[in-house]
């Protein structure tokens, strides 16, 4: 079975998963569990990204630029106008123009807030990003970041960081039948039950960085996590058998 290629905006990528750089020991160890993920894209804090660090002391001195594609990210914001702001720092650092929306409501739960997310979407459109935007699993506000314009809508799986896996996937369902835009899961993934389960549903990707970086060989989980991305899209397209209440012989008589 041959896949297509998974398109956002101008951009190509082969590899659905999507990784992150936070919270690794060191960056050697961050640089083996990006390799071992076969991930193109990688998301980096635009706060992380220094600029006018001495060679070898920056994040990005760490990331081969050309064999990934760089994932701006503008967490740690908290309104629509300071995500803006830095996802124009990112633009004018020469990273890239696509750019991960994040707008968190609060420092406890790290939820996006709906009202700055969307307004900070139609901000960056008009301003001509590829926004891929960070939102609730919530159907409503899902539909309305398509409306204005977000190139991908990732819902959370779970609470960012928590690896509680995909808390609600009804929601996931109703997003995925609302939307034409691409689908991603962002945050709450803990092992590689949670990317396949993801995947399984139709969504076409799947973004995490903690399942990889806090497990106790990243190296080895971010493996698990690059075939059960793989192996969750391939269940999806061959398309699984319906879930019935009664046995049904697997050799039955009549068969015969």
């Amino acid at each position: 079975m041959t896949d297509t290629v998974l398109k956002l905006g101008k951009y190509e990528f082969n590899s659905r998963l999507f990784v992150g750089t936070g919270k690794y020991e060191t960056l050697d160890l961050m640089k083996e569990a990006l390799e071992a993920s076969g991930s193109e894209v990688i998301t980096v804090a635009v706060r992380r990204a220094s600029v006018g660090c001495k060679p070898g002391e920056s994040l990005l001195d760490y990331i081969d630029q050309e064999k990934y594609t760089i994932l701006p990210n503008t967490a740690g914001c908290y309104s629509a106008d300071e995500a803006v702001r830095t996802a124009r720092l990112a633009r004018e650092m020469g990273i890239s123009d696509l750019i991960k929306l994040e707008v968190l409501g609060d420092k406890d739960t790290l939820l996006p807030d709906p009202v700055d997310t969307l307004k900070a979407t139609e901000i960056l459109v008009k301003e001509g990003f590829t926004v891929l935007v960070y939102t609730s699993d919530d159907p409503i506000i899902a539909k309305r970041l398509e409306d204005a314009g977000a190139t991908s809508v990732m819902p959370a799986g779970a609470p960012i960081g928590s690896g509680q896996g995909i808390l609600n996937p009804n929601n996931i369902r109703i997003i995925l039948e609302t939307l034409s835009v691409p689908v991603i899961v962002d945050a709450g993934v803990g092992t590689a039950s949670d990317v396949t389960a993801a995947m399984e549903l139709g969504c076409v990707g799947v973004l995490l960085n903690t399942g990889i970086a806090g497990a106790k060989d990243p190296v080895q989980m971010a493996r698990a996590m690059k075939l059960a991305c793989e192996s969750g899209r391939l269940a999806y397209l061959s398309g699984r058998i319906p879930k019935k209440l009664y046995a049904n012989a697997s050799s039955p008589l009549k068969d015969f």
